[in-house]
């Protein structure tokens, strides 16, 4: 009762400010979990990347030439400008247009377009691993029931479907789709969910 006693003594003002502080207090905490969970998702590697971790001198560095990472896995103000933002799930990295990239991991290449904001994309699947190049040179065309990445220029020429050794060449850095400026929009997947590329790279040198 001597609780509910001081509380009638306090103006209507004083009792707001009081349930806002612990409204804000119960909300920093909600949101701070929220943010724990969703970080352990991404800095959380699949279990089974340990049997691959082993073989890690098989993978190769996606870029040559490379001059910095340009823009990282998650959130960001929009590409095109504005005040919006989006998820972006991949890593950009930036070296000079023309540049040569490489197959970060042996596997199949299991799809080329040109038709999207990627650009020119070429898909790879190493077993449960995806890995996605976009904004590249050169264009898709098709014969009869095949799709081919051609890209005259760079001497390259590389079909769906087919096997592609790790630290091969297999495009070059351009500025096809929507982008800002010359670089290669890297983008993993394991298992079909994306995954932060940056942390795939640690392990790569960590383990080397």
């Amino acid at each position: 009762m001597k609780f509910f006693t001081q509380m009638k003594i306090l103006s209507k003002k004083k009792v707001y400010r009081f349930l806002l502080v612990i409204i804000s207090t119960f909300l920093l905490i909600l949101s701070s979990q929220i943010i724990q969970t969703q970080s352990n998702q991404v800095l959380a590697l699949p279990p089974s990347t340990s049997e691959i971790a082993t073989g890690w001198q098989n993978a190769s560095f996606p870029v040559e030439n490379f001059q910095s990472y340009t823009s990282g896995y998650g959130y960001r103000p929009s590409a095109t400008g504005g005040s919006s933002t989006e998820f972006h799930r991949g890593l950009d990295i930036a070296a000079p247009l023309g540049s040569y990239i490489r197959n970060w991991w042996g596997g199949e290449v299991a799809d080329l377009s040109d038709n999207t904001a990627c650009g020119t994309m070429i898909t790879i699947q190493s077993g449960a691993w995806t890995h996605l190049y976009c904004h590249l040179m050169g264009h898709v065309e098709s014969s009869g029931n095949q799709l081919y990445l051609v890209d005259q220029e760079g001497g390259l020429t590389l079909m769906k479907g087919q096997q592609v050794a790790g630290g091969a060449r297999i495009g070059r850095v351009g500025m096809t789709g929507r982008t800002t400026g010359p670089h290669l929009h890297w983008g993993l997947k394991y298992n079909g969910e994306y995954l932060d590329p940056a942390i795939v790279l640690r392990a790569m040198y960590y383990n080397s």
